[in-house]
This record gives structure tokens, C-alpha cells and sequence, in this order.
């Protein structure tokens, strides 16, 4: 199945759940792709002693998941995209959905 995750958030816990899920649905066979919008594009910068976001990005990468950045949303913090959060368009997120199988919506 190919699962889209949509990630609007910088809480901790809700990427952390994010990051998970994602990581299962690989680890299970899926393939799975994560759309960065809005909070979502500061993911590499969140640290949080209950819960180990970049090794889950590792571990989600590693295993062929596939993360896309808003561009918009970079610009907008004054951010710019980097090999984990590639800088992606609303076309790479219609896409995403299009060719969904299940989308997901974390936050």
C-alpha cells in the first residue's frame, strides 16, 4: 500500500507519533511518503529528551521512507531545504495524495 503523511505540526510528541507510524508502515512493507507543511518544516531541529525525533528520522529514512519539505513554509522561517526535507511545492503534495492509497494528517 502506499500511505501519505501529512506532518503540520512541531510538537515533539505528535512527530514523534508521526515519525512511528511511518517507520511501521515501512518496516511492515508499505511504501510511505511525509509532506512537511507548515510547523512540520522545522522537524530537524526538534529535540526533546522523552522522545528521540532525529533517530526516528534516521530510522524512517534508512527504511525508504521519503520526506518532502513546503517551500513556502521554509521561506517563511527563513529556512532552506536540506537532503531529510528536500524543498517541495503544493504539485509534490497534490501528488502525494493523488497516488495514495491512505493519507494520514499529523497535527
Amino acid at each position: 500500500m502506499k500511505i501519505g503523511i501529512i506532518l503540520n505540526s512541531n510538537d515533539a510528541e505528535t512527530v514523534w507519533n508521526a515519525l512511528r507510524f511511518g517507520t511501521t508502515a515501512l518496516l511492515a512493507g508499505h511504501s510511505v511518503k511525509a509532506f512537511l507543511i507548515g510547523r512540520g518544516v522545522e522537524l530537524e531541529d526538534l529535540r526533546s529528551e522523552k522522545f528521540d525525533i532525529p533517530g526516528l528520522v534516521e530510522a524512517f529514512r534508512k527504511n525508504g521512507g521519503v520526506t518532502l519539505a513546503c517551500g513556502t513554509c521554509l521561506k517563511v522561517r527563513g529556512r532552506q531545504g536540506s537532503d531529510a526535507c528536500p524543498v517541495s511545492t503544493m504539485k509534490d503534495l497534490v501528488k502525494i495524495v493523488d497516488e495514495a492509497d491512505k493519507v494520514v494528517s499529523f497535527g
